[in-house]
């Protein structure tokens, strides 16, 4: 009775230890990753809260004033402009970078191309490029006297004189859809590629025995069960376009006449800008677009398809 006992006190002892073995693990593996959130994520948005409540330039002393800086962002004029520019391409970016990032990985995974490995590495080279890269590469591209689009329509016989593309406020706006769009569309084409080769080739070899067209089968097959991941292709689209400023910031600085500003543009320049250095109003214009971010991707869970098909 006593060895049966005793027995059981080592088999528990040895399963308390087992247990706090693995907890020790769990949180030793973590911890790197919850101390660099803390540090690097959640201390910072706290701060901008509290910054958000200040008068303050980040040199003299700072002076408590409530919700003024609120109060004046829902007056500011720049605040709503901006916002429309970021309407303007959040709703163009995704849609013209999803939709080409699907048909071209459908077309390289289907065909079976012997060169898609190629094509593959050739999408994918703008990601591998910086930002600043980019922007300066299509700076060069919009010039007016050298540029290579003017010198593609005087091929074409249209000579518009050395107009200037980023320099006019109809078209500068337009004129930064492309850079972004260029940069994004080789890795979703990646990411759809891999997601459409879990696919069973048989599901595509039956629909083609009933006659099934290649549109037919990129929409009754292929698009529905990568939904999942068209959907938070999407969200992060949306949301990165909503927040991103550098090309802007690198291609026009928000010209002209503030034609190409963005909300995370306009706060960058409250705050680091020449001209002010309002680190309380652009902290209020930070937590307003952090709540706004919030918002969007709630509408984007809402009204995107949960059912996930399974084959």
């Amino acid at each position: 009775m006593a060895k049966a006992q005793y027995g059981n006190t080592v088999k528990t002892t040895s399963l308390s230890k087992k247990k706090v073995q693995k907890w020790v693990f769990v949180i030793l593996a973590l911890s790197p990753s919850y101390l660099g959130y803390l540090l690097f994520t959640l201390y910072p948005n706290i701060l901008s809260a509290y910054y958000s409540l200040l008068e303050w330039n980040g040199l003299t002393a700072a002076k408590f004033v409530g919700l003024d800086n609120y109060i004046y962002l829902f007056k500011d004029h720049y605040v709503w402009r901006d916002l429309g520019h970021n309407l303007l391409l959040m709703i163009t970016v995704p849609i013209l970078t999803i939709i080409p990032s699907i048909l071209l990985a459908y077309l390289l995974n289907v065909k079976g191309y012997r060169e898609s490995a190629f094509y593959k590495v050739i999408y994918f080279l703008p990601n591998v490029l910086a930002i600043i890269v980019i922007a300066l590469l299509w700076s060069f591209i919009y010039d007016g006297s050298n540029g290579l689009l003017n010198a593609i329509l005087k091929v074409f016989g249209i000579d518009n004189n050395e107009f200037y593309w980023l320099g006019d406020k109809r078209t500068a706006i337009w004129a930064l859809l492309p850079p972004l769009i260029w940069g994004g569309v080789g890795f979703y084409v990646i990411i759809f590629m891999n997601a459409m080769k879990s696919i069973p080739s048989s599901l595509y070899e039956s629909a083609i025995l009933d006659g099934a067209s290649h549109m037919t089968r990129l929409w009754k097959i292929t698009i529905p069960l990568i939904n999942p991941i068209v959907r938070i292709s999407t969200l992060f689209l949306v949301l990165g376009v909503f927040k991103g400023f550098e090309i802007m910031l690198i291609m026009t600085n928000g010209g002209p006449a503030g034609s190409t500003e963005v909300i995370g543009l306009y706060m960058f320049n409250m705050a680091f800008g020449k001209d002010s250095h309002s680190y309380g109003y652009a902290s209020a214009i930070g937590m307003f677009l952090f709540v706004i971010l919030i918002i969007l991707k709630l509408i984007i869970d809402r009204l995107s398809p949960k059912d996930q098909i399974e084959f």
